[in-house]
């Protein structure tokens, strides 16, 4: 962890504005598994997703930001087609 990352104690930001450099994909015990053939781009994923890391492309989503996604699954338990599966690992 460099200084500019430095978690202070009690998790005090001293700089708003500043999430995107702290990179939480680490904590993440499971993965997302997106099937794009099985997606029917509902962003259903996109809205639930508490991190936001589920980016858009020409109002599509696309693959899941694995710098900042937690694996908490929410993304897999509202997909109406099922498109999304979580997996064990990083």
């Amino acid at each position: 962890m460099t200084e500019k990352n430095k978690i202070l104690i009690g998790g005090i930001i001293d700089k708003p504005g500043s999430s995107k450099d702290y990179k939480t994909g680490s904590w993440r015990s499971q993965v997302p598994v997106w099937d794009k053939k099985k997606c029917i781009q509902c962003l259903v994923c996109v809205n639930y997703c508490p991190e936001n890391c589920i980016p858009l492309k020409e109002d599509k989503r696309v693959e899941t930001d694995f710098d900042y996604c937690k694996g908490c699954g929410i993304c897999a338990q509202v997909c109406p087609v099922k498109a999304i599966i979580m997996k064990e690992g990083k």
